[in-house]
């Protein structure tokens, strides 16, 4: 079966996001570091980032509330509350930063709008993320948007079955593995990954794909070839 349905990841793939959080955990880190060497102060917050995602999901708020928390921690309870309004204020900052959409997308999703329906398939706090799709300038290229808690196989299967194809007729396009990639392989959907300089250590995964329904490109423009190659 032909690929009917491209989603495309929103955050490193459609636009700048991930050097926007660690420049405000730098900030963070200078802030905290009359308690613990910075490079301390990173190890913690991700690890309070981790053990929070159940609770917060995936996002600006949550990782605003981790940052608190593991002030909270490092300090012993002591910390000022000039340093936890400074925090808040710090969070504030990168929910108002500009949407800065990568270099080529408004051109790429105009060309496979032709062709195919476009999905933005995406994690992240719900205003937050429908906040910069307003911003970005290309929220109208898109036939849906799923905004979703987690992208394991699973949430998948939902998109699918909501968007009534088959996983053959699905192509996921993002600069995640674990997130964008394994999970869509592993239903049998096709997944494009496009690697952004900055990920969340998080997302990092260590493992090498051999699947004929993957594919791996230096930008998103190289897309275009292999979506109208016959092979594709």
């Amino acid at each position: 079966m032909s690929i009917k349905v491209i989603a495309f990841d929103a955050d490193d793939t459609l636009w700048i996001n991930e050097p926007y959080f660690r420049e405000t955990e730098a900030e963070f880190c200078q802030l905290m570091e009359s308690y613990l060497p910075q490079h301390t102060v990173v190890r913690e917050l991700l690890q309070t980032e981790i053990k929070n995602l159940s609770l917060y999901g995936y996002g600006i708020k949550g990782f605003i509330l981790s940052m608190i928390e593991t002030a909270l921690t490092i300090s012993n309870k002591t910390i000022d509350i000039n340093a936890v309004e400074k925090i808040i204020e710090y969070g504030k900052a990168l929910l108002a930063r500009p949407v800065e959409v990568l270099d080529g997308v408004p051109e790429v999703l105009a060309a496979l709008k032709e062709n195919y329906r476009l999905v933005v398939a995406t994690k992240g706090d719900l205003l937050d993320q429908e906040r910069k799709l307003r911003n970005s300038g290309v929220l109208h290229f898109f036939h849906h948007v799923e905004i979703m808690s987690d992208k394991q196989e699973a949430d998948y299967r939902k998109l699918l079955k909501h968007l009534d194809i088959a996983p053959e007729q699905f192509l996921m396009i993002g600069n995640s593995l674990k997130s964008d990639v394994l999970p869509v392989l592993g239903i049998g959907g096709n997944a494009i990954h496009i690697p952004y300089h900055i990920t969340w250590e998080h997302e990092h995964v260590d493992v090498h794909i051999d699947n004929p329904n993957f594919r791996q490109v230096e930008h998103i423009s190289d897309v275009l070839p292999l979506l109208y190659a016959p092979s594709m």
